[in-house]
């Protein structure tokens, strides 16, 4: 699948122009869903926290009882030599599939771990782009149900589901509940609200991935003497707030615009957190 107008993968030690084929049909992965993958962002010279998206794709692949077969330092590696000459902006994508099973087919070959690494050309969203949010009778799994300690592509599936039934309703993408009814996040991304000129975001309960660009702002926004809090929080906290954003990889901060027949302005506190997002960036060059 491509998003992007242009790609770039590297696979079995050479980089290979165009979405190149790296899946066997009787792999592991492409037979029962044994795939993990991470996400990072070059934007105009700047890879902010690719160390860490590199990590975290081992850490995903364990959690899925695959054994990772690069360093994060060989993916840095990989990543940098790839990215010459490629793009202005780009989203990184390491991936790990499963190749064979064991006797029951089920149980993924623990070692026997297929590698590719894909570079797309995909812009940055304009600043003043937004998204709009509602409800979904689809929920966030638990890890006693589902690898939610991974960024596991069997986990997506769900959230498309989410997806289509927001998108049917008329909006962008939709205010997912975990099992106890509480907000997690929204189908795709974190989520932040802002009441009063404070922070809040759902508190990491393992229903979610608590994502590298999320943990980046609630640290840029102490530092910066905001007051940032991880609670437990419901759909109507985020119908009684100011401001609500979005935080995920590929577009930083999207700013919501409505959740329901609530609406919100873009306001101060999002567009400071985008703001202190690129001057940390900037500064980690």
């Amino acid at each position: 699948m491509a998003v992007g107008s242009r790609i770039r993968t590297w696979f079995e030690g050479s980089w290979h122009e165009g979405d190149v084929p790296v899946m066997k049909a009787a792999d592991h992965g492409a037979w029962l869903g044994s795939t993990v993958f991470d996400g990072a962002r070059y934007v105009d010279g700047l890879t902010p926290d690719l160390d860490l998206h590199l990590a975290r794709v081992n850490r995903s692949a364990e959690a899925l009882m695959i054994q990772p077969s690069m360093s994060v330092e060989q993916m840095l590696d990989i990543t940098r030599e790839g990215l010459e000459g490629f793009a202005p902006a780009v989203y990184i994508r390491p991936m790990y599939w499963s190749v064979h099973g064991g006797p029951s087919g089920v149980l993924a070959t623990y070692g026997d771990t297929g590698f590719a690494l894909c570079l797309e050309a995909i812009p940055m969203a304009p600043e003043e782009a937004t998204t709009t949010l509602t409800t979904t009778r689809f929920r966030r799994p638990t890890l006693d149900v589902a690898v939610t300690n991974a960024k596991a592509g069997c986990l997506y599936p769900n959230n498309a589901r989410m997806l289509a039934e927001a998108n049917a309703k008329g909006f962008g993408n939709a205010l997912v509940q975990d099992s106890n009814g509480n907000v997690a996040e929204s189908a795709t991304a974190n989520v932040f609200m802002v009441k009063d000129g404070e922070v809040f975001t759902p508190i990491a309960n393992g229903t979610f991935l608590s994502g590298i660009t999320r943990a980046r702002h609630i640290k840029n926004l102490r530092a910066d003497g905001v007051t940032v809090h991880e609670a437990v929080l419901t759909l109507d906290d985020f119908r009684g707030a100011d401001e609500v954003f979005l935080s995920g990889n590929m577009s930083k901060v999207t700013p919501v615009s409505a959740f329901d027949d609530v609406t919100y302005a873009i306001g101060p506190v999002t567009r400071r957190t985008r703001q202190l997002y690129w001057d940390w960036a900037a500064s980690a060059r």
